[in-house]
């Protein structure tokens, strides 16, 4: 190889030192962009939590409203619905067919039993009692005659029969007198039969003419008048253009509620277990009752079983088809009962905490947390009774924890 070949290759082989002069040192190397995002990402999350922890006041709670409550609800074993009705209630209907010529009540009227509600037409029935009396009386008279002819014929047989056995008389004599006197003592007994059937028919149309009145059956109050004057009534409504009942009476002293109660719960309720029952129509007022029936019987359509409630007391504001509530109590509440009892201010237990020898509770003011002190009475179950320091509707925290403190920001939990 020839010196000029030489020096040839090792030109080709020579470093450019110009191309590295040329390069800029302040580009960024491939790898550097990456790792500083991912740095600035991870100070932001680390910043975040950091802050939020430090900053952020606001605690999570939940709440609880505090409420009314009657004493006797916290001892319910269970509550149902129902209606009131009259144990003791009937529908009345003539017992013949007629038009209706008198009718003497409205509703609400009290009556009394055998007092005469309505009446129907009885002009026939009076007529025919009439002459079925006086068919009597022509009896009664006959009879006394054939006695009279009685009374001589024996008379007659008793002259005859010693003469006869004297044998001063002949045979024909003695028979013909002994025939009068039978004839006399049928005579007799066929006029007090008679009188017997003359009697019979007046007793029937005495049923039928007392049978035109329609009286009440026992004391109670008209609940619905069902037909008016000049209508026909009949038994049963016995054909399409008469009326069946008159009128719809009820003993309003017999009241009761009955109330379905679940399949489920029907064991926890028993015979004489006391009850409170309230009505819509006199929210004010709780009456005391007892469980008097339970129907042997479910309805398979609803899975409840029929429960009847009697009232301990009469109050006449209670009336039939009222809506009730009923709430089934232990017997230990048995005498907690009182018709007039007011309600209290409770709230759940677990809203009540002490701190530094005080009952406090946290009331919910915004997105604030106030401490207020509170003054509690009997305890109900999971209730307590607030004598001071809340008010009905007032809505408090539920369990509060340590960090929980006066004017501290929350978050109510959805």
């Amino acid at each position: 190889m020839s010196s000029e070949t030489a020096n040839v290759d090792l030109s080709k082989l020579k470093i450019k030192r110009e191309s590295t002069a040329n390069r800029n040192p302040d580009a960024p190397n491939k790898f550097t962009m990456p790792i500083i995002v991912l740095l600035i990402v991870g100070v932001g999350f680390a910043g975040y939590y950091f802050f939020k922890e430090k900053f952020s006041s606001a605690i999570e709670v939940e709440t609880t409203t505090v409420s009314l409550m009657y004493p006797s609800q916290a001892n319910a074993l269970l509550t149902a619905s129902g209606y009131v009705v009259a144990h003791r209630k009937a529908a009345i209907a003539s017992k013949g067919t007629g038009k209706l010529v008198f009718l003497n009540v409205e509703e609400g009227d009290v009556v009394k039993k055998g007092d005469v509600i309505a009446r129907i037409e009885f002009n026939d029935v009076d007529a025919s009692l009439l002459q079925t009396k006086a068919q009597l009386n022509v009896a009664k008279a006959t009879l006394e005659q054939v006695k009279a002819e009685q009374y001589e014929a024996q008379k007659l047989f008793e002259r005859v029969q010693p003469l006869f056995e004297a044998k001063l008389i002949s045979l024909q004599d003695y028979e013909s007198a002994e025939a009068r006197l039978k004839r006399a003592n049928a005579g007799v007994g066929s006029a007090e039969a008679g009188i017997q059937a003359a009697e019979a028919n007046v007793t029937a149309l005495e049923v039928q003419l007392e049978n035109t009145f329609i009286r009440a059956p026992f004391d109670g109050t008209i609940l619905n008048k069902n037909a008016e004057v000049g209508e026909i009534v009949a038994p049963f409504a016995a054909s399409a253009s008469s009326r069946g009942a008159v009128v719809t009476i009820a003993d309003m002293k017999s009241i009761e509620v009955e109330a379905d109660v679940s399949e489920s719960n029907i064991e926890r309720v028993t015979i004489d277990s006391p009850c409170e029952i309230v009505l819509d129509a006199v929210p004010a007022k709780r009456y005391r009752g007892f469980v008097h029936k339970i129907v042997p019987t479910a309805d398979r359509g609803k899975a409840t079983v029929l429960t009847k409630i009697r009232f301990v007391e009469y109050d006449e504001r209670v009336l039939p088809e009222m809506s009730a509530k009923i709430s089934f109590l232990n017997e230990a509440s048995k005498n907690q009962v009182i018709e007039n009892a007011k309600p209290i201010l409770t709230v759940r237990q677990e809203a009540i905490i002490e701190r530094d020898g005080k009952k406090i509770a946290f009331l919910v003011k915004g997105e604030i947390a106030e401490e207020v002190s509170v003054q509690l009475g009997q305890t109900m179950g999971s209730l307590y009774e607030v004598t001071s320091g809340l008010a009905v509707n007032d809505k408090v925290v539920v369990r509060p924890n340590v960090n929980l403190v006066n004017g501290a920001k929350i978050l109510i939990k959805e």
